[in-house]
């Protein structure tokens, strides 16, 4: 019986995925690709290729989601939105949206979930007599800082939340976005409160628009660093993922360049490939770096004892072997020419103001 052959589609301008790819472990139905189809929509031109963003809302019943990882410095974050239309190619997070029955492909940066009430929520998780203060994340799965944020505003709701209630919280984006909340995080800063981490992966722009095509350029986001500095806001910037091959030669460079744009610190991450985003880098290494696919693959093999991904607690962040130790002896040396230090941002808890929530017996008092 003749095997019906799967073809890789072009890549999708302003889409960072090449597929809604099925190589998933949940229910999500197969969508083959064959030929025909390809050509048909080759004939349609660019109108059939364009995929518009979906945004559900989504109303949980809880907001703060607690882990126990040795390998990330807080135990506790929030995530406003699910999905992401950053796009970048190489999201940890894109497995997630297979929870919902959609692909981590397409579906991930196309089909987006947002909690209007989150800040809600906090308040009244805050104002609970057992709940005791320690830093949140926010951004540490979709950045809270997508494009979306500018319609819905619930990152800037929750840092509203957590300047009345003086708790602090750390924030991750790749955007530069978060300057729209100078002020919310000025005032956090001036207690002592935040720290902001600007992810930055490349200064190549083209490189920009393939891995992470709708995220604000590099550009933007180290302008960000230094308008934040001068509002006197910590900022750290992080260097994730580095992707052997394609990126890797350029860690010097980012660092003198956080360093110019006045961040305090610098750290590495190796791409990680968890689950189905191993296959959907591979469909965008076919697509994009043909030339170079076995060799980026084979170098991430050599950090991941062989694998594609290694999930394991304290390796999983730094990698191993060789490359991983020459990684990370290259950051520490351009990070010292550059006066530059690891993050070691230590956000106070003792000014924390539990809320009182409308309704309940302490808003009588």
């Amino acid at each position: 019986m003749e095997q019906k052959q799967r073809l890789t589609p072009p890549a999708l301008k302003g889409r960072g995925a090449v597929t809604n790819d099925d190589s998933h472990r949940f229910n999500l139905p197969s969508r083959d690709v064959d030929g025909d189809w390809l050509d048909e929509r080759e004939a349609l031109g660019d109108a059939a290729r364009k995929l518009r963003t979906q945004v559900t809302v989504e109303s949980p019943k809880s907001i703060l989601s607690f882990n126990t990882s040795p390998d990330i410095p807080f135990d506790r974050s929030i995530n406003a939105y699910r999905g992401c239309e950053h796009g970048c190619v190489y999201c940890y997070a894109r497995p997630t949206h297979a929870y919902h029955d959609l692909s981590p492909g397409l579906d991930f940066e196309t089909r987006l979930f947002a909690k209007p009430n989150a800040a809600q929520l906090l308040r009244e998780t805050l104002a609970k007599p057992t709940y005791r203060p320690a830093a949140i994340a926010i951004g540490t799965n979709t950045d809270p800082y997508q494009p979306i944020e500018k319609r819905y505003n619930i990152t800037r709701q929750i840092l509203e939340v957590m300047l009345e209630t003086r708790h602090p919280v750390g924030i991750t984006t790749k955007s530069n976005r978060v300057i729209d909340d100078r002020e919310l995080l000025a005032e956090l800063a001036s207690l002592n409160l935040t720290a902001v981490a600007i992810s930055v992966t490349t200064l190549d722009r083209k490189i920009a628009r393939l891995l992470e095509p709708r995220a604000p350029s590099p550009a933007k986001r180290l302008q960000a660093v230094k308008d934040l500095r001068a509002l006197g806001i910590p900022v750290h910037v992080n260097i994730a993922p580095v992707i052997p091959a394609i990126t890797d030669h350029e860690l010097e460079a980012l660092v003198a360049a956080a360093a110019d744009h006045d961040a305090q610190s610098v750290s590495v991450i190796p791409v990680r490939l968890p689950h189905e985003v191993a296959p959907l880098f591979e469909q965008w290494l076919e697509a994009h770096f043909p030339d170079r696919k076995n060799k980026v693959m084979h170098i991430i093999a050599s950090l991941r004892s062989g694998k594609k991904n290694d999930p394991n607690f304290h390796s999983r962040m730094k990698g191993q072997g060789p490359w991983a130790k020459l990684l990370h002896h290259r950051l520490s040396l351009a990070a010292r020419k550059n006066g530059l230090g690891k993050a070691k941002f230590s956000l106070r808890t003792d000014l924390f103001q539990r809320p009182i929530v409308r309704g309940s017996q302490m808003e009588l008092f």
